[in-house]
């Protein structure tokens, strides 16, 4: 089995769906730590992007097609940090996966790729408390899986099994990098937002894959 066109929109779909269900707690937890916008913003990006999904007048004949849309609405029509990291991720996401289908050494490009863009678009590495702490996990999780054998899906399924898991590892953490360092100690105890959203991210993956 493999992931085609139709599984790349239907995961954009879902992202969207999960951002707007999850908006208002998206937005408590980053005012908890930041400046509460990380809910809104990406629920705003999202619902361009599905806008301009609708507004298409043929499907996207590639994978990375479809991830570049989501780049560039992002973008254009997120602000904060979570705009360019994101944007960044789908952009770097979209060049590894110019193919119609992905197998599961496909998947893990898509993955590893969109971490490299948001650690050099961030400038973060694990342990910081931020997004990097989740989407680390994942990659290494889909690597694990691929190596052992497993479909695409199940390859999606174990990244976002291990985004959760980074996410909530995040909350003891102290932040040392982005707007929640200006806490110092007072960060920890908090879910990262940005952790929080590449979780659902990476959900919406695995069960648009399902």
């Amino acid at each position: 089995m493999t992931l085609d066109v139709a599984w790349a929109v239907d995961w954009v779909r879902a992202c969207a769906r999960t951002v707007a269900e999850h908006r208002d707690e998206l937005v408590e937890l980053d005012r908890q730590i930041g400046d509460g916008d990380h809910g809104e913003n990406l629920n705003r990006g999202f619902r361009a992007v599905v806008a301009k999904l609708d507004a298409l007048d043929a499907p996207p004949a590639q994978i990375g097609d479809v991830l570049k849309l989501v780049a560039t609405t992002l973008m254009s029509t997120v602000g904060g940090a979570a705009g360019p990291l994101y944007g960044t991720a789908f952009l770097r996401a979209s060049r590894a996966t110019a193919v119609s289908e992905l197998d599961s050494g496909g998947v893990v490009a898509l993955l590893e790729a969109a971490l490299e863009g948001i650690v050099v678009r961030g400038k973060a590495t694990t342990g910081e408390k931020t997004m990097v702490d989740a989407w680390t996990p994942a990659t290494e999780a889909a690597v694990a899986a691929a190596d052992g054998g497993a479909g695409p899906a199940d390859v999606l399924a174990a990244a976002a099994r291990a985004a959760t898991d980074g996410a909530q590892a995040t909350i003891p953490l102290v932040a040392t990098k982005g707007r929640a360092s200006y806490l110092g100690e007072r960060s920890a105890g908090h879910l990262d937002p940005g952790a929080r959203s590449t979780e659902l991210l990476l959900a919406a993956a695995a069960q648009a894959a399902a």
